[in-house]
C-alpha cells in the first residue's frame, strides 16, 4: 500500500511521458526483427522462413487436434512412438547384419556442454527478469509496474477460464506467429494508434491519482 508520501506526489504528465518514449531525432528505431533478436527465431516469428513457420503452424495444429478433439493420452502416444521408432531400428539393424547392408544413420545421441551452457544461460536471463519485476514492485514500490502485473496476471487467468492449458497454448502459438508479422508491416500506423491511447490513459490515471491524493491530504489534516 502507498503511503501518504507517496500519494503527494504529482502525477506522471502526459506530454512529458510521450516525450520520453518518442524515438530522439537522428535516432534510428529499431525494427521487430532486431527486438526479436535477429535470429532464426525472428526469421520465423516474421514469416520471413516460410517454409519453417508453415511447419511450425501445421505441427502445433496437429499436435492440439490430436490430443485436444481426438482425445488421446499424451503419455499413451509418446510410448507408442518410441515403441515403434525403437522397434524399426532394432529389426533395421539386425537385417543389417543378416544382409550385409549398412546399419541405421543414427547421429551422436548426446547432449554437448555448450548446448547445456546455453540453455542454462536463457533460463537464467528469463528467471532473473521474474524476480527484477518482483524486486520492483516489493522493495522499490512500482505502482505502474505492479498494476501492469495485476492486468496481466487477471487477464490470463480470466482467457483461462474459457480454455484449458493445451488450448491456451496453442492459442499463444498462433498469435505470436500472427502478431509480430501484422506489427512489422504497419508498425507506424499502431504505433499511432497506441500513443493516442496511451495520452488518454495517462490521462485518466492523473485525474484518479489528483482524487486519491486529495483523499490522503484531507485524512491527514483531519488527523
Amino acid at each position: 500500500m502507498a503511503s501518504v508520501e507517496d500519494l503527494g506526489r504529482p502525477p506522471p504528465d502526459p506530454a512529458a511521458s510521450a516525450a520520453a518514449s518518442a524515438p530522439l531525432p537522428g535516432r534510428s528505431r529499431r525494427s521487430v526483427h532486431q527486438t526479436l533478436g535477429s535470429g532464426a527465431v525472428a526469421d520465423v516469428l516474421l514469416w520471413r522462413r516460410r517454409n519453417a513457420a508453415v511447419l511450425f503452424v501445421v505441427g502445433s495444429t496437429v499436435f492440439w487436434f490430436v490430443f485436444e478433439k481426438a482425445g488421446y493420452s499424451f503419455l499413451s502416444v509418446m510410448a507408442n512412438a518410441f515403441l515403434l521408432l525403437i522397434a524399426i531400428v532394432f529389426f533395421w539393424a539386425k537385417s543389417a547384419l543378416l544382409l550385409n547392408r549398412p546399419l541405421p544413420p543414427l547421429p551422436n545421441l548426446e547432449l554437448s556442454d555448450a548446448v547445456v551452457e546455453k540453455a542454462a544461460d536463457v533460463a537464467r536471463v528469463w528467471i532473473n527478469r521474474v524476480l527484477a519485476i518482483g524486486h520492483d514492485i516489493a522493495i522499490k514500490r512500482d505502482r505502474n509496474l505492479f498494476v501492469t502485473v495485476i492486468l496481466v496476471l487477471w487477464l490470463v487467468s480470466y482467457i483461462g477460464s474459457f480454455f484449458n492449458f493445451l488450448t491456451l497454448v496453442y492459442i499463444g502459438i498462433l498469435l505470436s506467429l500472427s502478431i509480430p508479422a501484422l506489427y512489422d508491416k504497419y508498425q507506424d500506423h499502431i504505433d499511432e494508434k497506441v500513443g493516442v491511447a496511451h495520452s488518454l490513459l495517462l490521462k485518466q490515471y492523473g485525474v484518479i491519482f489528483s482524487r486519491i491524493s486529495g483523499q490522503a491530504s484531507k485524512e491527514k489534516k483531519t488527523q
